[in-house]
């Protein structure tokens, strides 16, 4: 963990300097510019804390047939960071040798992206336009 926040304000403290200039440079501006490189690592929390962090389940496909296709695409967008942001930590740590906490967090978002897939190839299915069912199928296995 130590690491982890080390090799954190590394990366941070290259981009400060860039920042720091363009947010001195316009007075009236008075937000802190966000590094978008934050997004890859989870935010910081104490060693110390007693209670362990618990995290979600997965999405369950009966759940998912609910959502539109707007909140499934936003959905997919979110899974698809917290993936890469887990999957960043985990390299990391593997490269220090040290374990990575909670792996089972990947499996979760995995499924949940897969379910997303199982839920928009069924309403493909279901479309009763053949060209727009093609679209949709042909979309989806992009993802």
């Amino acid at each position: 963990m130590f690491m982890s926040r080390l090799l954190r304000r590394v990366l941070l403290s290259a981009t400060k300097s860039e920042s720091s200039s363009a947010l001195f440079s316009t007075s009236a501006s008075v937000t802190k510019v966000r590094n978008p490189l934050e997004e890859f690592f989870e935010a910081e929390r104490n060693i110390e804390d007693e209670k362990p962090v618990t995290y979600g389940r997965g999405w369950k496909a009966s759940e998912l047939r609910l959502k539109s296709w707007e909140d499934l695409h936003k959905l997919w967008y979110v899974l698809l960071k917290e993936k890469n942001m887990l999957m960043t930590q985990r390299q990391m740590l593997h490269a220090q040798n040290l374990r990575f906490p909670n792996p089972e967090r990947i499996p979760k978002v995995r499924k949940s992206m897969c379910r997303i897939k199982h839920v928009l190839t069924e309403r493909a299915i279901a479309e009763p336009d053949p060209r727009r069912s093609a679209d949709m199928k042909r979309m989806i296995n992009a993802l």
